[in-house]
């Protein structure tokens, strides 16, 4: 049986009434897809990075572990991690790190799923087909749930925002 093909453009908004269990089954029964959704519900599929940017991007995750790796205060997470924000939005940043607390007081259930708390610091990583008005309303709401720090890296204009 041959598999069903979806396109789509690089990034599609709908609102999609889901549960978080049926999200996460949406998400594991399309795992060539990266989905995120909104506190209000709109499912967000972003397609896969180019070239530079996964270049880019394993470059400031692999800094971010060496750090995390010399210090040992959290661990380091890499732009397939979900995390479930405290407003009920269902997040994926470039690069991200957790405190050890925060992350030792989730059950194992919860470090297997999506991870239900806001990195307490987020990376990121400006693709071609995103937008900075949406990257900085996202940044925006990493801070509001509980980011410490935030960095968005904008590398067509060469800038750093630091939240």
């Amino acid at each position: 049986m041959e598999t069903p093909t979806i396109y789509l453009p690089p990034r599609l908004e709908l609102k999609i009434d889901l549960t978080d269990e049926q999200f996460w089954q949406l998400c594991q029964e399309n795992d060539d897809l990266r989905f995120e959704r909104s506190a209000t519900g709109e499912l967000i599929i972003m397609s896969p990075t180019g070239g530079n940017t996964g270049k880019r991007n394993v470059k400031i995750t692999t800094q971010l572990d060496i750090w995390n790796s010399q210090n040992n205060l959290g661990e380091v997470f890499d732009s397939n991690t979900g995390f479930t924000l405290p407003s009920g939005s269902q997040r994926t940043p470039d690069a991200s790190w957790v405190s050890r607390e925060k992350w030792d007081a989730l059950t194992l259930e919860e470090q297997d799923r999506f991870v239900p708390l806001c990195p307490d610091f987020v990376v990121e990583l400006m693709s071609p087909s995103d937008t900075l008005e949406k990257t900085k309303a996202k940044m925006r709401e990493y801070i509001e749930n509980g980011a410490k720090l935030g960095w968005l890296i904008n590398r067509k204009k060469l800038q750093l925002e630091i939240y």
